[in-house]
């Protein structure tokens, strides 16, 4: 699969470890930056992953910042993005089953590196449900956006 990923200064540890992680996992991650602990602004990392996963460049997207917030709330103005802030396992699992999220935020200060790694790995590993009220509920989300 093909992956997104941007972070703010906040997160560029957990970003480079997120990095290899899915490396090892098979999976083409494409680094939308930042690429140094320079303070930066977490809008321009989070719009071009989740542009990415919009315009169908990539299949799923991740950002991260301290707290997730900041990028998770980027992300969602990205017409076509559903973006989850997560920092547990049982919602990672059910935002993919019930929400079909193409992005997940995460928040390097609030999730270690062990337990976003498990994150990760469920996000990408859980389908969507196809349940026609979950398909429902989507489609009155995304006509949100219109």
């Amino acid at each position: 699969m093909k992956i997104a990923i941007g972070c703010d200064h906040g997160a560029l540890t957990l970003k480079n470890k997120l990095l290899e992680h899915l490396a090892e996992l098979g999976h083409e991650a494409i680094d939308f930056g930042t690429y140094t602990p320079d303070s930066c602004d977490y809008p321009d990392f989070a719009a071009a992953a989740a542009n990415a996963v919009a315009d169908g460049t990539c299949q799923r997207g991740i950002v991260l910042c301290t707290t997730g917030i900041g990028v998770s709330i980027a992300a969602n103005k990205v017409r076509g993005i559903r973006c989850a802030l997560l920092s547990d396992t049982l919602s990672a699992r059910m935002t993919r089953e019930h929400n079909d999220t193409n992005m997940m935020a995460l928040g390097a200060g609030i999730v270690d590196e062990k337990l976003a790694l498990e994150i990760v790995d469920i996000w990408l590993k859980t389908e969507f449900s196809q349940s026609p009220r979950h398909s429902r509920r989507i489609e009155k989300v995304m006509a949100l956006e219109k």
